[in-house]
């Protein structure tokens, strides 16, 4: 049985469970998977057993650093590890070794979590999948023949599989949200702000935002608490007391909006994804929250004005390297970054003055209303080769708006689909409601029965 970090913590902290011995296990699964999946570009087995010995000499002494230590993670490779290649995977980094770690690498490192290496995602965590780099696309556990959907497609990959209790991710456009829900983990992008994105290599800067991926709301937490927080080094920190994560606080008394016409209008979700988010409507229902409708912009509003900011930031991020060596850059990718050549500036104010009356529209159409619950994905994961290099421009999805927005979102797996594929739904908070929305998650995971079932 893999244990999730919440219970990994618990036997650690009575001693009842070695963290080498834990690290051992996850050692084992990430070599019997990875000739399937992909999910590391760099493998750090011996360091993780190291770190692993080191965390059990603190254990044996009484002086763990907290619920983190000793558990085996993993870092999505576009942030920054000290001594330790951080490709973007891309050939523009191959050789890239950053002097530094990330804030969010530091973090969870002084916590004393165990590195078990760097993760897969799309190129630049934009272009992808692809299939010109030097790394092969990350795989779906579920079926090796899927998509996992990106950019934190290594995360949502080894975390499913259990090589790894925990792992970071960004989010730009759904990037957490999209390999948790086909991969049928936990993954919350926070509010804006809430972690620091410093060492993490830029996508869109407006749009950014770090987070945890893990097996459970619950683990996610306690990856949260230990990245959340304010960095000086970051301009877009917010220096303020980081939300209270209490997983088990009451739902009671709450106010959750359904945001139907995401799902069953703007871009209608199959019969097993809706019901999966009617099942989670209703257990937060029993737990004492009021439901009720909610009407935002359509998809398409907030689609054109993301990804028109998404590309033009992104192609701003890139332009020089597009101009002197574009063809160390995967077809997918350099054909995304041409869409923000094309923009003007005119065209991204105007995306911007658009964003702000989307908001403006939001706060309004939500006020009374505590949290939000719509879709994550519209059906189960699709082949990979089916996946094309503008998928994710060419229909709105449900992800981006929150990025928009700047308020903490998650997906929840709600079951499991045709072919024993994960499903999931998303949940929203108001900005700086990341505990409200974890409770909730954890609320719905404990009432649906589905941490049990693991891919293989």
């Amino acid at each position: 049985m893999i244990p999730t970090i919440a219970e990994a913590a618990a036997l650690i902290a009575a001693r009842k469970l070695s963290p080498v011995e834990l690290t051992q296990g996850c050692i084992a699964r990430m070599e019997a998977w990875e000739g399937r999946i992909h999910a590391f570009i760099t493998p750090t087995p011996e360091r993780a057993l190291e770190e692993a010995r080191a965390a059990e000499a603190r254990q044996m002494a009484g002086a763990l650093r907290g619920p983190l230590d000793g558990i085996p993670i993993a870092h999505k490779d576009i942030y920054d590890t000290a001594g330790l290649a951080t490709t973007c995977h891309s050939a523009q980094l191959r050789e890239n070794v950053p002097d530094a770690d990330a804030a969010a690498v530091a973090g969870w490192a002084e916590a004393g979590a165990v590195l078990m290496g760097k993760l897969a995602t799309h190129e630049f965590a934009f272009g992808g999948p692809s299939f010109d780099l030097p790394w092969p696309a990350a795989r779906n556990p579920w079926d090796t023949e899927r998509f996992t959907a990106g950019s934190s497609s290594g995360t949502g990959a080894a975390v499913a599989v259990g090589a790894i209790l925990g792992g970071t991710g960004s989010d730009t456009g759904g990037s957490i949200r999209g390999p948790a829900a086909f991969c049928g983990i936990a993954g919350i992008k926070p509010s804006f702000g809430l972690c620091s994105r410093r060492g993490v290599f830029p996508l869109a800067q407006t749009l950014d935002h770090a987070g945890p991926m893990a097996w459970t709301a619950e683990d996610c937490a306690l990856l949260l608490g230990a990245m959340a927080g304010h960095d000086p080094a970051d301009p877009a920190s917010l220096d303020r007391p980081p939300p209270r994560l209490d997983v088990e606080a009451p739902l009671a008394g709450r106010r959750l909006g359904v945001i139907r016409h995401f799902h069953e209008a703007d871009m209608p979700v199959n019969a097993a994804t809706l019901a999966g988010i009617e099942a989670s409507i209703a257990i937060l229902r029993e737990a004492g929250m009021e439901v009720v409708d909610v009407t935002l912009p359509a998809l398409t509003e907030f689609h054109t004005a993301g990804w028109t900011t998404l590309a033009a930031e992104a192609f701003a991020v890139h332009e020089a390297w597009m101009r002197a060596r574009p063809e160390l850059y995967g077809e997918a990718m350099r054909a995304r970054l041409s869409l923000g050549a094309l923009l003007s500036a005119a065209d991204y104010l105007q995306a911007q003055r658009r964003r702000r009356a989307i908001i403006e529209r939001t706060i309004a159409a939500t006020e009374g209303v505590d949290l939000l619950i719509t879709a994550a994905q519209a059906a189960e994961a699709p082949l990979i080769t089916d996946v094309g290099k503008f998928a994710s421009i060419e229909r709105p999805a449900f992800l981006i708006p929150f990025n928009m927005l700047g308020w903490p979102a998650m997906s929840v797996c709600t079951g499991f689909g045709e072919g024993g594929l994960p499903l999931a739904v998303q949940l929203v908070g108001k900005f700086w409601q990341d505990g409200l929305v974890l409770s909730a998650g954890h609320a719905i995971e404990r009432a649906n029965g589905q941490r049990a079932r693991r891919p293989g």
